[in-house]
């Protein structure tokens, strides 16, 4: 699809059929871009229409295969139909991206109660469903990757995020229990955790905030959402097949956890 890597790199995911949410822009979008370079045919999903049409026109200008779908993933609805329109689609998904997420920040005693609710549904409850509405075809198939975007909050917390701290952490309890659920199906299921990346997420942080966290990355930079991307490609490959179950962190050492 582009001239980055050798041939074979860029067909190793030759075939297989992917869906990634919140592909509209930042880590989603290069998640999206990544998979389509290895070979995948894309199912982009978001909320926002407009966006999410330029990132599918982007990957099939560089030669590859993908289509948007509108996905609001804090309703049940929208997702079973979304689902729905990917299967009749593409008849299978193989490969599932959940990666959609917000923040809503505030210390404890300030956070209302819908901030709590809202950042729940969507990055918790989101992934449920859209995994559960999609993963009968995967079992059929007896083959899958799942693999569910959480973050290095989700492992060490963080103050003012307890409602997107706890979503993320139930994002990894969700990974390692479906993964036990389903390896026998020769599906697997992995978590991606960020540390502070580039996205446009972090860039409303302002220059204290992001100057202290930039003094607890020991390789001394912010991410990219490339570096995330690429490590949600491995996730995707056939390279990682006996990989289940696992937290891989990409945080450039912010967080060394177990």
């Amino acid at each position: 699809m582009c001239a980055r890597g050798s041939k074979e790199d860029m067909a190793d995911l030759q075939g297989r059929i992917a869906l990634v949410t919140g592909a509209a822009q930042g880590i989603g979008r290069a998640v999206a871009l990544e998979l389509a370079r290895a070979g995948a045919t894309l199912a982009v999903a978001d909320i926002n229409e407009v966006k999410l049409a330029q990132v599918a026109a982007e990957i099939e200008a560089a030669g590859g295969q993908a289509a948007p779908f509108r996905l609001d993933v804090s309703s049940q609805e929208s997702i079973e139909a979304g689902a729905k329109a990917v299967l009749e689609r593409f008849g299978k998904v193989e490969i599932l991206v959940n990666n959609a997420g917000i923040t809503r920040d505030a210390l404890m005693m300030a956070m209302k109660r819908a901030d709590w609710d809202l950042v729940l549904s969507i990055n918790l409850t989101g992934p449920f469903l859209l995994t559960q509405a999609l993963l009968r075809p995967m079992i059929k198939n007896r083959w899958g990757r799942i693999v569910n975007m959480a973050s290095v909050v989700g492992r060490a917390g963080q103050a003012g995020q307890v409602n997107y701290a706890a979503s993320k952490a139930g994002l990894i309890g969700l990974t390692r229990s479906l993964a036990r659920e389903v390896a026998s199906r020769g599906i697997t299921v992995n978590a991606v955790a960020p540390g502070y990346i580039e996205t446009p997420m972090t860039a409303v942080l302002d220059e204290k905030v992001s100057a202290a966290m930039l003094t607890q990355i020991p390789l001394g930079r912010r991410g990219t959402d490339l570096d995330v991307a690429q490590a949600v490609k491995f996730l995707a490959s056939d390279a990682a097949a006996y990989i289940t179950g696992h937290v891989l962190d990409v945080n450039g050492g912010m967080f060394m956890g177990g």
